[in-house]
């Protein structure tokens, strides 16, 4: 069951990398709080507004589905721990690759 913690705690320094990125696109882009995202208008107007859009989007999303994956991950890995462990971690590497393609500001990649 150890391999399935250390994937779960893997899915802490995915957030943590995407909350450090987003907080960067937020001060490249002048985008203060408590404001979520920039405006449509922001956004049309300025590459690094729609990065932090991008950026911020790429973590929102994540954080939606990280309840189901940790509660999946914990029961799987009750009966099946490297099944778990293997299909966490490789569901945390595609959520960094899709948080550095999409935080380009080009949401099609």
């Amino acid at each position: 069951y150890a391999y399935t913690a250390a994937a779960i705690v893997s899915t802490f320094w995915l957030t943590t990398f995407q909350a450090f990125k987003v907080g960067r696109a937020r001060k490249a882009a002048g985008i203060a709080y408590p404001q979520l995202m920039a405006e449509k208008a922001e956004a049309a107007a300025s590459k690094e507004a729609q990065i932090f859009n991008c950026t911020q989007r790429a973590h929102q999303n994540t954080l939606e589905s990280l309840p189901q994956l940790i509660s999946a991950t914990l029961i799987v890995g009750l009966k099946y721990p490297y099944f778990a462990a293997a299909a966490c971690g490789t569901w945390t590497v595609a959520r960094l690759l899709y948080t550095i393609g999409y935080s380009s500001g080009d949401p099609k990649k």
